[in-house]
């Protein structure tokens, strides 16, 4: 069966997603097919407006959407500064504000580190983290990283990284299950593996 050119390129383009294989890449281009134009056009209005008015925190990576520098959480003055969660991803973040057990601030590492490379930190922001890090008002690290064979090489390497600094730091409790993914963990898990951090 011949596709046309233009199904085919969005195919791909959909397919880079994280998580969306070529099927479900397929099932998102024929959706839109049978969409009306008028949501076609809000849909590509609100992709331009995210282009347009999102921006990545100069602190902390979380996109948001505003005028400073900064996002909200970060410009906080309730928030504990002494106090530093680093994440892997975005949807982390809003798990662990989710359940309001948290008030320090936030890093978001962006990726993990591949397993065999254990030295390797391309897919990381690790010079930035670095940075934040050696900022004296931090006390703790807390490497809030996902249970996964990854999320194993990553917490490894990241310790190796932040040692010099001699601050305090630990890993979530061992509430979540190995290869479990903080973003679909419920509250209560979650709460239990922030308190019990080591």
């Amino acid at each position: 069966m011949h596709t046309s050119q233009i199904i085919q390129q969005l195919i791909i383009a959909f397919s880079k997603f994280p998580t969306v294989g070529p099927r479900t890449a397929a099932r998102f281009v024929y959706y839109l097919i049978k969409l009306p134009t008028e949501e076609i056009k809000d849909l590509i209005q609100t992709i331009q407006k995210l282009r347009d008015k999102i921006k990545l925190c100069t602190r902390c990576f979380n996109p948001f959407e505003g005028e400073k520098d900064i996002c909200q959480i970060c410009s906080d003055k309730t928030r504990d500064v002494s106090l530093l969660c680093v994440i892997e991803k975005e949807s982390d973040l809003q798990a662990i504000e989710k359940i309001k057990k948290y008030k320090g601030l936030y890093f978001i590492l962006g990726g993990t580190v591949p397993v065999l490379k254990r030295t390797d930190s391309k897919n990381i922001r690790s010079q930035e983290l670095s940075k934040r890090a050696k900022e004296s008002e931090i006390k703790e690290i807390i490497l809030a990283i996902n249970p996964t064979t990854e999320g194993e090489a990553t917490l490894l390497f990241l310790e190796r990284l932040l040692k010099p600094l001699n601050k305090k730091i630990t890993r979530l409790g061992r509430g979540l299950p190995v290869g479990a993914e903080l973003e679909y963990s419920d509250e209560e898990t979650l709460s239990s593996a922030l308190e019990g951090r080591k």
